[in-house]
């Protein structure tokens, strides 16, 4: 298969990071997860000190998006990174303002060619949004998200796949999934219109559906593209 870059979009607890690890299992490419990766640069004790992490850190932490010029500068570099050494990349909810896309996506163009990007949006209610978030749990160790509603413990305290102990993220306290919903509508849906108008088809999936029927149908959708 070509080496491809694949934009999941959808709001909170959509399910963006399900799909795209699968799609990084079944069509071998890199899972470059922005807030994860973000979580990760502004929680770093070591940086701690630095001005700006303290700055992005206090945004990150409320649920609003960080500095678009920062995260830009992070995620092309990154994004550049991976397709040096030859691998495809599938993003989840990046990026996530129009001036990220304005940055992102002809980097994007030129290291992948324009055929080779896909376009999609995962739909979900706000109150379902606001439920997943609320439960949602995450693995300490090797960080895999536990999908409560297809688990039989009412009380989980250990992660499926490593047996690690399991945690909820600040983020997803419900106070700051609001923001975070509200900053998804009003910063990072509007990118649907600029990919549009760039000449690309969003394909939209309704997000409530068992993660694997999803994955079935974005998957089809690239083979069927890409002729394979």
């Amino acid at each position: 298969m070509k080496k491809i870059a694949v934009i999941l979009y959808g709001p909170p607890g959509g399910g963006k990071g399900t799909q795209a690890n699968l799609l990084a299992t079944q069509l071998q490419l890199i899972h470059f997860e922005t807030g994860k990766f973000c979580e990760q640069v502004v929680h770093d004790p070591k940086r701690q000190k630095e001005k700006i992490i303290r700055r992005e850190r206090k945004l990150f932490d409320a649920g609003i998006l960080m500095t678009p010029s920062f995260v830009l500068r992070e995620v092309a570099r990154r994004t550049k990174e991976i397709a040096k050494v030859g691998w495809g990349v599938v993003y989840s909810g990046s990026p996530r303002t129009i001036y990220e896309a304005e940055g992102l996506v002809p980097i994007l163009e030129k290291l992948y060619g324009k055929k080779n990007i896909f376009v999609f949006g995962l739909k979900v209610k706000a109150a379902d949004s606001m439920k997943r978030n609320s439960n949602r749990m995450l693995c300490s160790i090797c960080r895999a998200p536990l999908l409560t509603a297809y688990y039989p413990s009412k009380n989980p305290k250990h992660c499926p796949v490593c047996a690690g102990p399991l945690y909820k993220r600040t983020l997803d306290k419900p106070e700051v999934i609001k923001v975070r919903l509200k900053e998804y509508e009003e910063r990072t849906f509007p990118i649907f219109a600029f990919m549009r108008k760039r000449g690309y088809r969003i394909v939209s999936f309704e997000g409530n559906l068992p993660p694997y029927r999803i994955f079935q149908k974005i998957h089809g959708h690239i083979k069927n593209s890409l002729g394979n």
